[in-house]
């Protein structure tokens, strides 16, 4: 049987598209200085809100805006807790994840068994969701590296007390660079429920999120790095699929693995890597997980 290589290519890009969204609002907010373990969170709540409103309006599009709505203010919740209360990060973006996927449980019972409005095709067959996922690396990789937020918000995230001693709000970017994070997980649950499995199912972003702060490691927190990473685990899923349709004798449970498997295949040569190689730039932000203290 002949494999057309294009298909398989837009296959593997419409597959990293959730992971690509979450793992690049996550590279903002990484970048200043906040590590927010609620991505899978924000991603379910997302799923659940765009899966609502796109149902309710028969608009995906809509749906996906209503997702990076549902995205942003939830993750209010982390900022107010580590950015005011100065609450740890890790445990607050911990309670984040188990709050999501809580709260959609709960809501998004009258929403099981019901279909999503089609997705309209851009070129290429392809939904307009995954090319706006392609020029969001570009568009984020210049605001990083090209403009003077960025710039700041680099400034904040590799010393966030040398920032506030320049006279730059800390809180303030750090606040933003949450909101932009919870859009964007947002946006990336929104097409697993919209536009990949089209209904609404409990727990369907399956670990993606984890998955998405691995790639952001990964990509030694680069825009393009984390569209590679994107690829990597879009390939491996588009390979488990692959495996499964031509009846390879392999257990379903081990192929639905391999995407997790990957994830700690990834963390153990970053961690080995970072071991007996410390080249310049390919360290994390300075201040990555420190709250920020204004009085001391």
């Amino acid at each position: 049987m002949m494999i057309d290589p294009l298909s398989v290519f837009l296959l593997l890009i419409s597959a990293s598209t959730p992971i690509l969204f979450a793992a690049l609002g996550e590279l903002v907010a990484e970048r200043a200085g906040v590590l927010n373990l609620g991505v899978e969170g924000m991603m379910i709540t997302g799923a659940l809100a765009g899966f609502a409103a796109a149902y309710a309006t028969g608009n995906p599009f809509l749906g996906f805006l209503v997702a990076a709505l549902a995205g942003a203010v939830i993750s209010m919740l982390f900022a107010g807790l580590t950015q005011l209360f100065l609450a740890n990060q890790v445990a607050s973006g911990l309670a984040l994840t188990l709050f999501g996927l809580g709260l959609a449980a709960m809501f998004g019972k009258p929403f099981e068994g019901v279909k999503a409005p089609p997705m309209p095709t851009g070129p290429l067959r392809i939904n307009w969701i995954v090319w706006l996922g392609l020029i969001m690396v570009p568009l984020i990789w210049a605001f990083l590296n090209r403009s003077r937020a960025g710039l700041i918000l680099r400034g904040v995230g590799e010393n966030h007390e040398a920032a506030h001693a320049l006279g730059y709000n800390v809180r303030l970017t750090r606040t933003a660079a949450i909101a932009f994070g919870g859009a964007m997980a947002g946006v990336g649950g929104a097409y697993i429920s919209i536009a990949t499995v089209l209904q609404w199912t409990e727990g369907m972003t399956a670990g993606a999120g984890w998955i998405a702060l691995a790639i952001v490691v990964f990509s030694k927190w680069t825009a393009p790095g984390v569209l590679a990473g994107a690829w990597l685990f879009g390939g491996v899923t588009v390979l488990q699929l692959r495996l499964q349709a031509a009846g390879v004798a392999v257990p379903v449970q081990l192929l639905s693995m391999a995407p997790y498997l990957a994830t700690i295949l990834v963390l153990v040569i970053i961690s080995a890597r970072q071991k007996y190689s410390r080249r310049a730039g390919g360290g994390s932000p300075g201040s990555l997980g420190t709250n920020f203290h204004a009085l001391r």
